[in-house]
């Protein structure tokens, strides 16, 4: 707000009264986060999967006999989102110290003014961390299905990728210099294999993690008496979750290995994205995001076309390490019910969601566009004028003269070439060592990079061959 006194205008950021305070500047939600995935972890997404507990937990119970099947009705009419008090419910999580107690409290006002009868079974049993966990663990569902579409939608696009770039030359890269040729396809192999990987970690937790919490004050379902464990099996039913051997309230395994899945999932997209950026510099330009209107321009310079996917991945990989680490840490709770930690994790794993689903919504969107330039690997790969065939022509020269004298009689022919400036073929033909034990066409051979590609071809078939068999529909003859 502007406040002006004579010539003078200060600023001060008072939220008009009545208005509720964001927790983040929502204006980057949209470069940060998911279209698909934006309205899974909203508080209206949260509230309403708490409610959906709410009214499973009585349509379990009367189904039961624990409570009138009257009462389940009018309990389960009232689970409906519009009619709640929001700023009500943010005063009074502050006061209670959890979401669940005011919305309990709320609904059962609401059940009230129908019955007064049914307003006594509201939250028949529950325990607050049993409508949270439950209800997270219901947006999770969701959430983890749509990374599983984004991932299988990367997989299929890096299977073309690689299939279509399998012989593509280009110089392999150590410590960012040049070491030996490989291929993209066999770089983007790479890539593939480990979002593969993912596929089968994503297969492998959901089991785990998509299961009910239920466990009422301190884990014993004692104010259910002898048919807790069957409310629990009915809840779990109604709610097409997996039931649990045991109440779960302050062992977070779950979350945590959702958490770091996620974490290394961004990983895996951070590394992606850094070579991808780096084959996008001008001096390189192997590589380039799909040009857009208005899409990584700049300011002030009309040429620029900024890679804005690889911003996004590698932002994302450097937020959510620290989030992972919360949730990790998190894990260390007290006894039967958490204090502190429990509270740790509300904010943290829905903003790892976030930031995931985004981020590899961004890259499944940008991937299909991918512009690769393969006349500038080629360009690139012969920038040293044949030094990066300097291993091959060492490994092929140790056969007549043992490793040790072939590394010195190239390293003195590869520094020749270097400071004459021609090539490397060049050079090995001016050492008479050399060219007393190769041959001229053994000399021509060896230098070619196609042909100290190794077992790259193999390796792109193994990788290939299991992703046809993680996708059969997808498999094309060759």
């Amino acid at each position: 707000m502007i406040h002006r006194q004579g010539d003078q205008e200060t600023v001060s950021f008072e939220r008009p009264e009545g208005e509720r305070p964001v927790t983040h500047f929502t204006a980057y939600d949209r470069l940060f986060g998911s279209s698909r995935g934006q309205d899974i972890f909203t508080e209206n997404a949260h509230l309403a999967a708490m409610l959906r507990v709410e009214a499973a937990l009585a349509r379990a119970e009367a189904t039961l006999g624990m409570i009138p099947a009257k009462a389940a009705e009018t309990i389960i009419s009232c689970c409906n989102i519009d009619g709640f008090d929001r700023a009500a419910l943010a005063e009074g999580s502050a006061s209670a110290g959890n979401l669940a107690i005011p919305l309990v409290k709320q609904l059962t006002s609401i059940v009230r003014a129908l019955s007064a009868e049914a307003a006594g079974y509201v939250h028949w049993g529950a325990t607050s961390q049993d409508v949270i966990d439950t209800a997270t663990i219901l947006q999770l569902r969701e959430h983890l299905k749509l990374l599983g579409e984004l991932i299988d939608a990367v997989c299929v696009d890096l299977a073309e990728l690689t299939t279509k770039h399998r012989c593509t030359l280009m110089a392999g890269r150590t410590w960012l210099q040049h070491a030996v040729p490989i291929t993209f396809g066999l770089k983007t192999a790479g890539w593939l294999d480990s979002f593969l990987r993912h596929r089968e970690r994503l297969a492998e937790l959901k089991p785990r993690v998509l299961t009910l919490q239920f466990g009422g004050a301190a884990g014993t379902l004692a104010s259910l008496g002898s048919k807790g464990p069957a409310v629990t099996a009915m809840l779990a039913k109604e709610l097409q979750l997996s039931l649990p051997s045991i109440p779960w309230h302050a062992n977070r395994d779950r979350f945590a290995e959702v958490a770091t899945f996620q974490g290394i999932l961004v990983g895996t997209l951070g590394k992606i994205a850094r070579d991808l950026s780096l084959s996008m510099q001008t001096e390189i330009g192997e590589l380039a995001e799909a040009a857009a209107e208005g899409r990584g321009g700049s300011s002030t310079m009309p040429h620029k076309k900024n890679p804005v996917t690889a911003a996004i991945l590698l932002s994302a990989s450097v937020r959510v390490p620290g989030l992972v680490s919360t949730m990790l840490s998190a894990m260390v709770q007290e006894h039967e019910r958490g204090l502190g930690g429990w509270h740790a994790e509300w904010e943290a794993l829905p903003e790892i969601c976030a930031l995931t689903s985004g981020a590899i919504e961004s890259f499944a969107t940008m991937l299909p566009q991918l512009s690769v330039f393969p006349d500038a690997m080629r360009r690139n790969l012969d920038v040293t004028k044949g030094l990066v065939s300097s291993e091959a022509v060492s490994m092929a020269l140790a056969a007549h003269t043992g490793r040790d004298v072939a590394h010195e009689l190239v390293e003195e022919a590869s520094r020749h070439a270097q400071q004459t400036n021609v090539s490397l073929r060049v050079a090995l033909g001016e050492n008479p060592a050399i060219r007393s034990r190769l041959s001229e066409a053994e000399l021509d051979a060896v230098v070619d990079p196609a042909n100290y590609l190794g077992a790259a071809g193999t390796m792109i078939d193994s990788v290939l061959a299991a992703y046809h068999s993680a996708f059969p529909s997808n498999r094309k003859e060759r």
